[in-house]
């Protein structure tokens, strides 16, 4: 809910108030919001649940300190471009969809492999486009299109794109799908 949050909070606060007051106000809410995770994972986790948090708080911090608002708005596309390497770094290995449809099931078929790597191939384009477009925007467009993009469309974007992908897996594996692990016992 965070980062559909953040883009629209940051629309409206900038109406009101100077980059310098919102950017500390999100830098508040992003470091209170992290504790409260971070204090919820065991030690051993603590990193990777804050690095993401972490990185954007840098990012508003020089937004605060330079005052100016197109700082705090590169998050959204940071997200994309962080989204774009964490999945594009998994086609060296075992592909990002393919990890995902194994905690379903386990025992994937050769085919099902090719596709969850086709899949991933998918979404990584859908991220370069995605930060492509927000990037687009905060640059060229008002701080209101920006917001509608990052805060809702881009979400629907994704929204779309799941659906595309499970018609598209039902109808190609449909009649193969096996009961998972969980499921026979």
């Amino acid at each position: 809910m965070g980062g559909v949050a953040y883009p629209l909070l940051l629309w409206y606060g900038l109406q009101h108030w100077s980059a310098r007051r919102v950017g500390g106000l999100a830098l508040l809410l992003i470091a209170a919001l992290t504790a409260l995770r971070v204090w919820r994972v065991p030690s051993g986790g603590r990193w990777a649940v804050a690095q993401a948090p972490v990185l954007a708080g840098l990012v508003l911090l020089g937004g605060v300190l330079l005052g100016d608002a197109r700082w705090m708005m590169t998050v959204p596309t940071l997200v994309n471009l962080a989204l774009l390497l964490t999945f594009g770094r998994s086609l060296r290995e075992v592909p990002m969809a393919e990890r995902y449809a194994r905690l379903v099931h386990a025992d994937l078929a050769d085919d099902e492999i090719a596709y969850c790597r086709t899949v991933t191939h998918v979404w990584c384009g859908f991220f370069v486009c995605n930060a492509a477009v927000s990037a687009g925007l905060l640059l060229w467009a008002p701080v209101a299109w920006w917001a509608a993009f990052t805060g809702v469309l881009s979400y629907g974007f994704v929204g779309v794109l799941f659906a595309a992908e499970y018609a598209v897996r039902t109808v190609r594996f449909g009649a193969r799908r096996r009961p998972s692990a969980q499921e026979q016992q």
